[in-house]
């Protein structure tokens, strides 16, 4: 069981620290998108290099590699002579998705700088807590549509998704450990707009058009 915790904890970091915004903007534009706006390599900054087709390839990659590493925890996890306690299955997807969020926002390849794990975290948690996700995207979308401020869109999200999961998901997926890890992610997500928050608070933010 150590030993999968490992394997699943490791390998879900580093599929979460890929830069693929970083990267996108690097080989079809030749910038570093870390000197443009914010300096966050996530689908929003890397729209304002012009693009918004590498933006949105961002987005969807953000997401793959969050789902990928719920789905290979649940994989490894269901092969393992404990496949049939599914308790110990989800703690460990649920696992895999922070670890990958935090390996988005934590990044070795960039000297463990990254972006801020929103589209990371939709891709984890949409194999975990599919109704959840969809609730808090819901959400996302109305407070934008309302402020035109995507930060503070995801914050919202981000903040009523672990009461989401509790009272939209299955009980046996609603286990305190789970809800600690659920929780903790969010709780990452909204630090890591720290310096969006001090925008907003002072009127400079940037406004979605």
């Amino acid at each position: 069981m150590t030993k999968l915790t490992l394997i699943i904890a490791v390998v879900s970091y580093l599929l979460g620290s890929i830069p693929f915004g970083y990267l996108l903007v690097r080989i079809f534009r030749g910038q570093d998108v870390r000197q443009t706006g914010s300096g966050n390599i996530g689908a929003t900054n890397v729209a304002r290099t012009g693009s918004k087709g590498l933006g949105i390839a961002t987005l969807l990659l953000d997401a793959l590699k969050g789902y990928a590493a719920v789905k290979f925890a649940f994989w490894l996890a269901g092969s393992e002579r404990f496949k049939s306690d599914s308790q110990a299955i989800l703690l460990l997807a649920a696992l895999a998705a922070f670890c990958a969020i935090l390996g988005h926002m934590f990044t070795v390849w960039l000297r463990f700088k990254g972006g801020k794990g929103v589209a990371t975290a939709v891709g984890a948690f949409a194999a975990l807590a599919p109704r959840a996700v969809v609730v808090a995207l819901v959400l996302f979308v109305i407070v934008v549509a309302l402020t035109r401020y995507i930060s503070l869109g995801s914050m919202v999200g981000a903040a009523a998704f672990p009461l989401l999961v509790w009272r939209l998901s299955p009980a046996e997926r609603t286990t305190v450990p789970i809800l600690l890890l659920i929780a903790s992610s969010s709780l990452l997500i909204v630090v890591r707009h720290k310096d969006n928050i001090r925008r907003l608070l002072a009127g400079t933010e940037n406004r979605w058009r």
